[in-house]
Order: structure tokens, then sequence, then C-alpha cells
């Protein structure tokens, strides 16, 4: 599951419509209290999420699934291109950062490459691959 978070509702349809379309399960929510309040999440997923919105901002809460023990791959996204949050965002641990408009194959990338990245991550920590290199054999798209 591909979860969005942004308050704006053009970019929060608009995403939605594109990861839909391209074979992608995606839910959307017009804030990070909404999403932390109904979304049922593991670390397998991926989470789109806008940076500044109201109350709950996006670094409250990445801060917030980390004192959690949720490590789920988080694509940031904002309007408000700075060094100081380019910063915190790596961090934090963010597997991508964009800027609005987001290109969509970037997007696209972003998602897959943190899907793949975090199997690849989970299949090493339970011993089916060799961090070193991939001796199991498996494809890990």
């Amino acid at each position: 599951m591909i979860f969005i978070i942004d308050d704006d509702p053009s970019v929060r349809n608009a995403l939605l419509l594109l990861l839909q379309n391209v074979g992608f399960e995606a839910r959307a929510f017009p804030s990070a209290e909404d999403f932390y309040k109904h979304a049922l999440i593991n670390n397998h997923d991926c989470i789109i999420l806008g940076l500044r919105m109201p109350e709950m901002n996006g670094f409250d809460l990445m801060e917030t699934l980390i004192s959690e023990g949720i490590h789920t791959p988080v694509i940031c996204l904002t309007a408000f291109d700075d060094v100081k949050n380019r910063e915190r965002a790596r961090e934090l641990g963010a597997v991508a950062y964009c800027t609005k408009p987001v290109d969509d194959q970037a997007l696209i990338d972003a998602i897959k490459w943190a899907i793949i990245s975090e199997r690849r991550q989970r299949l090493e920590a339970e011993g089916k691959i060799n961090p070193a290199n991939n001796e199991s054999g498996q494809r890990l798209e």
C-alpha cells in the first residue's frame, strides 16, 4: 500500500490517480493526524508525505513513526524547498525528497526503489540473502 498524505486536495487526488493508473494500491489522507488515526501501516508500505501541513507536519509524523519503531519508507514532498528541509528529511531517513510539482516518472521510480530497498533490507535481516551480494538468486523486484 502506498499512503499519500498531503493537505492540498488537488495534489492528493492527482497522486492517487497517478499511482492507481500505474498499478499501485494507494490511499490518500488530508492530514498527518487523519493518517495516524486511521491507517493500518506496516514496514512494507511506502508513504508519500507533504512536509508543510497544519497541526502535525510531515517531520512530526516521521518522528512519531520512528519513535514507535515503524520504519516505513517515506518520500517527502514540498513546495518549499530549502537546505534545512532537505537536511532534516535526510536525518529522519526519507528515501527521497521531491519538490512540487513532482515529476510523475521520478516519483514512480522513487516508490519502486523504496519498495525494492525495503524488501532487500528485510530479506537481509531474515538471513535470506547475503548483504554483500544476492547469494539467494532471488529477484528482488
